[in-house]
């Protein structure tokens, strides 16, 4: 699972110009499933983005949560997070979890990110969506489960 987090003071996700999710102080999080992917590994994935301390406290060090500061989240499908360009110039896909596993795993963090914010929005998935930020920093943080979750089982 890949995840690219971005801490926003506003972001919104639209369908054929229709607003799907809107939020605003939070993150907006763009989510790739890969095939390996587990309820499991969501779970702790979204444990880590949840409880991350990327906001700033009264003496402007990065040390508020998401839930410290009354965050919200907005989450967009992304299968694209596991594009493989290593040959050619066409991305390649075949990494990317397969859309049955996908929205599942993709309904699984929406709803489990609720249970850190009140306020969880979502896109469509496997929509063609347009997606607006105004990234707070910026502050953009890649989480790669490969890296964070599978890695410490070996």
């Amino acid at each position: 699972m890949r995840i690219v987090l971005q801490r926003v003071s506003k972001a919104s996700v639209s369908v054929e110009g229709k607003v799907l999710g809107a939020i605003e102080d939070g993150f907006l999080v763009l989510l790739g499933v890969s095939d390996t992917d587990t309820e499991e590994i969501a779970d702790k994935m979204v444990d880590k983005l949840c409880k991350l301390r990327i906001f700033k406290d009264e003496n402007g060090k990065t040390n508020l949560s998401l839930s410290d500061v009354g965050g919200q989240i907005l989450v967009v499908s992304q299968f694209t997070l596991y594009a493989d360009c290593s040959e050619g110039n066409r991305p390649s896909f075949f990494k990317a979890g397969a859309p049955e596993l996908a929205n599942r795993l993709y309904e699984h963090v929406v709803e489990r990110c609720r249970k850190y914010v009140d306020k969880v929005e979502h896109g469509e998935f496997g929509a063609y969506m347009q997606v607006e930020l105004l990234n707070d920093g910026p502050f953009t943080i890649v989480l790669d489960s490969d890296m964070m979750v599978k890695k410490k089982k070996g």
